[in-house]
């Protein structure tokens, strides 16, 4: 079934429902949202805003975030500037449960809590972010995380990578391995491994940072090789998969890291594994054999499950990468569809917009910009819009760039978190 056909079916029961029973069509709807990320955290603000009962659910009682992060590995600022509590989001009228979602039971609209609790709904948005898949690269798991950790979600990783770094004497090598597409973050491995050499170049210069690719492109790839020739010669090497970057295997208890190009023993190994949609949306049936939920690119909603909308990094979004400014985009038009479909209206064609900003030195910043609509089931390039920052520009130019990225990361933290 398409998504328009999908789209219709909906409101049809929607219509047939308030025909046949107005006085529940006057109620008040429920909405639950997983998921206290980017993502979770504006549609729960967006559908309050737009008076609709809100419950959101989220097992940790702080947010961690990932853009800025590596910031904070390498060192240009703590822990606790990219840590955020829900006191915020409760202020603005969202209700907010610390609990761990265990099962959606969509025939009966409800999730059920650990806690032994269940939520009903009226309709349900999940934003989960990704699950490392620890069955990708023989040798890595969860355990071995713990030797050479992730940190490709924010928080207690983060926090282990940043001590390695601080930890290994000059001279030490450190190893980054990039998944192939899609994953969360497209250029956040190499802005991670420039922050890396910025800390290694200023901390520690006779040490360097490689690169071990699974593909031969990658986001801003022009922008971010000539900042490496710029500033990093001798710091920091990439190492694309046609020449061995793709990895074979680890071992986290000798620190061996065996790629196609040969083998390293790197003093800190930042293994950062493929990725997939959470174990919770594949037992809901959400997710589909590549691993990601499919959506109607114009509500949200999965083309799997009816009344269940996903969005951010758990969604094939299609054209739209996984970032947290794409998920912010995608609650707020996500939210203005469920308060649409729950008023019988039908919800308009959106457009979106995509800004990546990264850093390659705490002064040397650059962005990507996207705009993207629905076309057929997916949500698609708008040609035209958009686009790379210039490959050529003055350090001046560069400096303002990363003072923007700040300021968009300032703003975005300070309306979702309060």
């Amino acid at each position: 079934m398409s998504a328009r056909a999908t789209r219709r079916t909906i409101l049809g029961g929607l219509t047939a429902t308030a025909l046949a029973a107005p006085a529940l069509a006057q109620a008040k709807p429920a909405i639950v949202v997983v998921g206290g990320g980017y993502g979770g955290v504006t549609a729960a603000r967006e559908l309050v805003r737009l008076g609709l009962g809100v419950t959101l659910v989220e097992p940790s009682a702080t947010y961690t975030s990932c853009p800025s992060s590596n910031a904070v590995i390498a060192g240009l600022m703590p822990l606790s500037a990219v840590t955020f509590d829900y006191a915020g989001v409760r202020r603005a009228g969202v209700t907010v449960v610390q609990d761990r979602v265990t099962a959606i039971e969509a025939d009966g609209r409800r999730v059920h809590l650990a806690g032994e609790a269940s939520l009903a709904y009226d309709r349900l948005v999940m934003s989960p972010g990704v699950a490392m898949r620890f069955d990708a690269i023989p040798g890595y798991d969860e355990a071995a995380s713990l030797a050479m950790p992730h940190a490709w979600k924010a928080g207690a990783q983060t926090d282990l990578l940043m001590r390695q770094l601080a930890a290994m004497e000059d001279g030490g090598l450190v190893v980054i391995s990039a998944p192939g597409m899609p994953y969360r973050c497209p250029p956040g491995p190499y802005e991670r491994a420039s922050l890396i050499a910025h800390f290694l170049k200023t901390r520690k210069p006779r040490s360097k940072v490689i690169v071990l690719d699974a593909k031969d492109k990658f986001s801003k790839q022009p922008l971010f090789e000539a900042a490496w020739k710029t500033l990093y010669p001798d710091h920091l090497e990439w190492v694309p998969a046609a020449k061995g970057g793709r990895l074979k295997q680890v071992d986290a208890g000798a620190m061996v890291i065996e790629a196609e190009g040969g083998r390293f023993t790197p003093a800190v190994a930042n293994v950062i594994p493929p990725q997939r949609a959470p174990a919770l949306c594949f037992e809901a049936g959400l997710a589909d054999a590549y691993g990601w939920c499919r959506i109607d690119p114009i509500t949200f909603e999965s083309i799997r499950v009816p009344g269940i909308h996903v969005l951010g990094d758990a969604s094939a979004a299609g054209a739209m990468p996984k970032s947290a400014f794409s998920a912010n985009a995608q609650a707020k038009v996500c939210a203005q569809a469920v308060a649409d479909l729950c008023g019988s209206r039908k919800p308009d064609e959106p457009r979106l917009i995509n800004v990546c900003y990264s850093l390659a030195a705490p002064d040397y910043g650059f962005s990507v910009a996207g705009v993207y609509a629905p076309e057929w089931d997916a949500l698609v390039s708008v040609l035209g819009a958009g686009g790379l920052s210039p490959d050529e520009a003055p350090v001046a130019f560069r400096a303002k760039e990363a003072a923007l990225g700040a300021a968009w990361y300032r703003t975005i933290t300070r309306e979702l978190f309060g």
